[in-house]
């Protein structure tokens, strides 16, 4: 018998060379039908895996994102098995799981097109109620080799070369198809319930231009049918609500072939921008910072100093003034350095704080560009913080409740990731140390649950970083705080500490937008493009009947510009219908339909954006007072 260690910490005996799914089965039936794999001591294993001595185990089921990561890298060998019946001189490249779902490199003399989609899915299903059982076999490299190479089967054999010589080297069966593969996978194929075909794409074999173009079937496979049916209408919804549509249907910002990655804003845009920044600069002036501003170029031997030109360089635009070497900075944080060393400064000066919406450039490669999301100039709402090293954990503290406070306001939920040292970093196994306990301790101070990611953090210090989640639960990388050790060391940053000696201060990089640009397309795709009234670039649109209702129209104009409430008149000849509806297709919170009653009275029949009704009759001044309270308490719209 051998004693088995359960996730909840009880304890099971078995029969020795039981398999892990006799031990679901002894648990419970509905958790035998549910389990895909296992984890024996923390390793992931087959269900078949015999339990030969004391183990910690855990029964891994569909709906854990262990379990999906398992369900569809074993799709993906369906995939791949179906291919080969309906295309039989087609070469493999590699199948694994990825987010949402997982794909097949295929090297075939047919060009894959979304009909012959529906004839690989009709065979995958047909594969999937033979229920064929995954067999794994482990096998030495020499049979490997001659298996995949007497089979053509060229990128097999290539990844087998490059495996360590003493790689443990296993295939798996089910039913004709064999693959390359470490496994685990589910017990058969039967298991497999809900799933779909997405998409045909080109990749590089291995990612490297150099290599042939493969192609690439996408597809997604969840634990229900329910599960699937979600995720293909927030895809859906996704294509809807995409910013880069938005942003034309709305007037907001345009890109073109002319500056690929350097968006264009339009006035519409810039009123959502500068509100954006509004609310930033107001915000941090509660907090005590101070805005700069520091130049766009600068000298080669500033980057060097701060070791961005060897560390970034790639990413770097460069130029030759008075011939001299100078960069277009991509980040804002050696600018901070000198604005610092302007003067001696003093224990008492410290903490600073100093804010910056800089523009910086990144050299990113075009087929990355997307949207706004990934663009390659864009502003940073930047801080440095200079502090002493008694005021870390304060400091990194007011900054987690400064992001916090923000996230709020925009309505989005969050989580957080601490990032640590990673391969190319500069500095003390001290200094880093210390840095990435300070983290750790603020966000323990302020009970905030965090996944660390090991060797993820910035070349110059740990990180805590902030994924927000939008309103189709899509996370997004925004904030971030980074502690640092390294560039005050490096630009010999000083103060006049208690004894009259100078020390080294210790330094805070954070953004909470973490990019204007790009936080305004996750507004606008988190909102559908109906932006709360306060930051609606047109907040009322008056709709007059007709022209004898004009004047009364333009006088409402007046009153609420007076008033910084940003209204227009829609003054077309083209009927109220017609009016009412290009209201609600451009998302304007607050339409108003003025005729013959509401001049007289001086009211307004308000309509608010996503609602169908007549409209609710107001006096114009309980109007301006219910507008002016929305966008004072940043009301959001729903």
């Amino acid at each position: 018998m051998v004693k088995i260690t359960l996730k909840d910490g009880l304890i099971r005996e078995i029969e020795a060379g039981k398999s892990l799914m006799e031990l679901a089965a002894s648990i419970s039936r509905g958790l035998a039908k549910a389990a895909v794999a296992g984890k024996v001591d923390g390793v992931l294993k087959d269900l078949s895996f015999p339990l030969h001595q004391d183990a910690g185990v855990e029964i891994i089921t569909a709906d854990s994102e262990e379990g999906l990561e398992v369900l569809r890298h074993s799709t993906s060998h369906i995939m791949a098995q179906a291919v080969q019946n309906l295309f039989p001189d087609t070469i493999f490249g590699i199948g694994p799981a990825i987010a949402n779902g997982f794909y097949y490199d295929l090297d075939s003399e047919h060009v894959f097109t979304p009909d012959d989609l529906e004839k690989i899915e009709a065979e995958m299903r047909r594969l999937i109620k033979e229920n064929n059982a995954y067999a794994r076999k482990e096998v030495s490299r020499s049979e490997a080799l001659d298996y995949f190479g007497a089979k053509g089967e060229k990128y097999k054999v290539e990844l087998i070369e490059g495996l360590p010589e003493d790689a443990v080297i296993s295939l798996y069966t089910q039913g004709s198809f064999t693959d390359l593969c470490a496994g685990p996978h589910i017990p058969g194929t039967g298991a497999v319930k809900a799933f779909k075909l997405m998409n045909l794409a080109g990749a590089y074999w291995r990612g490297s231009e150099k290599n042939k173009m493969l192609q690439r079937i996408y597809g997604t496979v969840w634990a229900k049918k329910e599960d699937l049916d979600d995720y293909l209408y927030k895809l859906e919804e996704a294509k809807r609500r995409d910013h880069r549509k938005l942003g034309v249907e709305l007037d907001l910002f345009s890109l073109h072939d002319e500056g690929p990655g350097f968006p264009f804003f339009h006035p519409k845009g810039m009123v959502l921008r500068n509100q954006l920044e509004d609310f930033w600069r107001q915000e941090h002036r509660r907090r005590g910072y101070q805005e700069i501003k520091t130049p766009i170029i600068l000298s080669r031997n500033l980057w060097e100093n701060s070791g961005h030109w060897d560390h970034y360089k790639d990413n770097m635009y460069t130029t030759k003034i008075d011939e001299e070497d100078y960069a277009v900075k991509p980040m804002n944080c050696p600018g901070g350095m000198i604005m610092y060393k302007q003067r001696l400064r003093s224990y008492r000066d410290l903490p600073i704080r100093m804010g910056e919406l800089g523009l910086v450039h990144r050299h990113e490669l075009s087929g990355a560009l997307n949207g706004l999301l990934r663009v390659r100039n864009f502003t940073q709402d930047d801080a440095h913080i200079f502090m002493l090293s008694s005021q870390i954990k304060e400091e990194i503290i007011g900054v987690i409740d400064l992001v916090d406070h923000f996230y709020k306001v925009f309505g989005f939920e969050y989580h957080v990731e601490l990032s640590t040292r990673p391969e190319d970093s500069m500095g003390a196994d001290e200094t880093w140390e210390m840095a990435t306990n300070a983290l750790q301790e603020a966000l323990d101070a302020k009970k905030i649950n965090y996944k660390i990611n090991p060797g993820d953090g910035a070349f110059y210090g740990p990180k805590i970083d902030f994924h927000l989640r939008d309103s189709l639960g899509r996370t997004w990388q925004c904030g971030t705080i980074q502690l640092d050790f390294q560039m005050p060391e490096k630009f010999d940053l000083t103060y006049v500490g208690e004894d009259g000696q100078k020390h080294r201060p210790v330094m805070i990089h954070r953004v909470v937008y973490g990019s204007i640009e790009r936080f305004i397309a996750l507004l606008t795709e988190h909102h559908a493009g109906a932006f709360p009234t306060w930051l609606a670039p047109v907040q009322v649109r008056i709709l007059p009947i007709s022209d004898r209702h004009e004047e009364y129209a333009q006088d409402m104009l007046r009153r609420l510009n007076d008033l910084d409430i940003r209204a227009e008149v829609d003054d077309r000849r083209e009927k109220i219908s017609y009016k009412i509806r290009e209201a609600q297709t451009h998302k304007v919170p607050f339409a108003l339909v003025v005729g013959d009653q509401e001049a007289e009275t001086d009211t307004v029949a308000v309509r608010r954006y996503g609602q169908s009704n007549a409209g609710e009759k107001l006096s114009m001044a309980e109007f301006i007072a219910m507008v002016q309270e929305e966008i004072k308490n940043k009301t959001k719209l729903g």
